[in-house]
């Protein structure tokens, strides 16, 4: 096996929606939903994504973001398009949107969430935790040892 079909999530993998929702001056108010309010073009790129994408591509794998939009936030949809054609432009017009990831087609999935289909997915899962060591070092030294490609 050598090249991958790998999707990665948006919110949590490569963009920093905790840091955005930490940051508004409504957090921590009785009822407020991060997924309404947020202006999800304005999020920063995860330490390390940009690093960890490029060398995906570069050892030549086909990289897919998929997202679940707030289906209550239409404007979500296109502020996460704007995001990434401004920080993943590589990416762009290689987007999914959906709400059942199980249903996408590929090798691997990179996701920080479990609730949206994502153990059912029919490849490998790799439940990104930066705070428990699966960040993108080792998602990235895990596709290299799953496909014997040298990591440039």
């Amino acid at each position: 096996m050598n090249k991958l079909t790998i999707h990665l999530d948006m919110d949590g993998v490569l963009a920093n929606f905790e840091k955005a929702m930490l940051a508004h001056p409504d957090y921590g108010t009785k009822g407020w939903k991060p997924d309404l309010s947020l202006d999800f073009e304005t999020f920063e790129p995860i330490p390390g994504s940009k690093e960890a994408v490029q060398k995906l591509l570069d050892m030549g794998h086909d990289i897919y973001i998929a997202s679940t939009a707030p289906w209550n936030n239409p404007n979500a949809w296109g502020q996460k398009r704007n995001w990434i054609a401004d920080h993943f432009p590589k990416l762009s017009r290689k987007v999914t949107l959906t709400h059942h990831k199980n249903l996408l087609i590929g090798d691997v999935l990179i996701d920080d969430t479990t609730y949206r289909g994502q153990k059912d997915f029919k490849g490998t899962f790799i439940h990104f935790k930066p705070n428990l060591g699966v960040d993108w070092n080792f998602c990235v030294e895990t596709i290299q040892t799953m496909t014997n490609i040298p990591i440039h």
